[in-house]
C-alpha cells in the first residue's frame, strides 16, 4: 500500500509514498478517508517525504481531504514537500486552505 496511517492524540498522519497519479490517488484517498471518517482527527498530516512526483490528482487528493476534515472542523497540514511539489502546491493556492510545513535545509 502506498499510504501508512498513524493516529496519535487527535492527529492522523498519512505517510504517502510513490508517485501520485490518477490510479494511486484513488487508493490513497480511500485509505485516508476511511480512517479519517472513523477517527475525526483535529489534524490530518499528509507527509510527502517519499513522494517524488504528483500530477493534478495529488492536488485533488489534498483539496478533497481539506473539504472532508472541514466537516468536523479539522485541519490539514502538509509536510515533506520537495521543492517541485511545493511549487505545485503554491501555484494551486493550497496554502490558503491548508498549513504547509517547509522542509528544513
Amino acid at each position: 500500500m502506498s499510504v501508512q496511517l498513524n493516529y496519535k492524540e487527535g492527529v492522523l498522519t498519512a505517510k504517502l509514498s510513490g508517485e501520485i497519479d490518477h490510479h494511486s490517488a484513488r487508493e490513497m484517498r480511500e485509505a485516508i478517508d476511511d480512517a479519517a471518517q472513523k477517527l475525526k482527527p483535529y489534524c490530518l498530516r499528509l507527509d510527502f517525504t517519499e513522494v517524488p512526483f504528483m500530477d493534478s490528482s495529488g492536488v485533488g487528493l489534498i483539496l478533497g481531504r481539506v473539504r472532508l476534515c472541514g466537516f468536523w472542523r479539522g485541519r490539514v497540514v502538509l509536510c515533506g514537500l520537495s521543492p517541485s511539489l511545493g511549487k505545485m502546491v503554491e501555484l494551486a493556492g493550497i496554502s490558503s486552505v491548508a498549513a504547509i510545513e517547509r522542509r528544513a535545509g
